[in-house]
């Protein structure tokens, strides 16, 4: 099931390294989610900033010591992810194991909800969708985690139990995040309108898939195969005819 975000609010990367770090990961976790574009998904990890004052010269020369060493810890925890991403990209799974577990364990929230994800998303293509689903659950319950990680382990651990879960336990738990706007709307969305067609509810379906095609804001894959999906349920969901001959001449 493709899972794409629209673009979460959130602040911006600290450096160019840390820019180039969540551009490697958005890749990555596209490539374990095929169809999926999650360009936003790391600027919305936010970052923690101590504005502590104790006066004085001490006070300063200690807030200017932990500022430069929390950069270091990042530096570093960056070079460690790349270096993951790398293996992996590779087929170093191994190495790529061992570059992750401390950060997994020890990294900054940003960094342990990201390997995470990636641990579940490469245990659910190796058909391991169970392990996935428990490590996706884990990630989704962690109140230390950005909320936009916990979104999104919640989108992917219903949608790795999808064909176990009743239908309404479906849409009961994607509905918060099935709403234009939210930044996993397209791939909720899409799920809530699948479990809707298990209920037999087709004008329901068609309608959320066609918003879904309508909404600029969701990536093109995604767009068009709701519009696909919707049309085969007999909904319009072309909003300009003319980009849709293009995108379909495209594929």
């Amino acid at each position: 099931m493709a899972l794409t975000p629209k673009s979460p609010s959130g602040t911006p990367p600290a450096n160019s390294k840390d820019a180039a770090v969540q551009e490697t990961f958005l890749r990555e976790v596209d490539d374990a989610l095929r169809e999926d574009q999650l360009r936003s998904l790391l600027l919305t990890r936010g970052r923690p900033i101590l504005a502590l004052v104790i006066g004085g010269l001490v006070g300063l020369g200690g807030w200017l010591w932990y500022t430069e060493h929390q950069g270091s810890v990042r530096d570093k925890q960056s070079e460690t992810f790349v270096t993951a991403l790398d293996a992996l990209q590779a087929g170093r799974n191994q190495t790529a194991k061992q570059a992750m577990d401390p950060l997994a364990k020890d990294g900054t929230p940003g960094y342990r909800a990201a390997v995470q994800l990636t641990q579940a998303g490469i245990a659910q293509q190796a058909g391991k969708d169970a392990d996935a689903a428990k490590m996706f659950a884990a990630v989704a319950a962690d109140s230390a985690l950005p909320g936009p990680y916990r979104d999104l382990a919640t989108v992917r651990e219903v949608s790795a139990n999808f064909d176990k879960l009743p239908p309404q336990t479906v849409i009961d738990r994607l509905k918060p995040l099935a709403v234009s706007g939210k930044p996993w709307f397209g791939s909720a969305g899409e799920l809530v309108a699948l479990a809707h067609l298990k209920q037999n509810k087709i004008e329901a379906a068609g309608a959320l898939l066609a918003t879904i095609a309508k909404d600029k804001a969701v990536p093109d894959t995604l767009r068009r195969r709701t519009r696909q999906l919707a049309g085969q349920l007999g909904v319009d969901a072309v909003d300009d005819p003319a980009a849709a001959v293009r995108g379909a001449e495209g594929q």
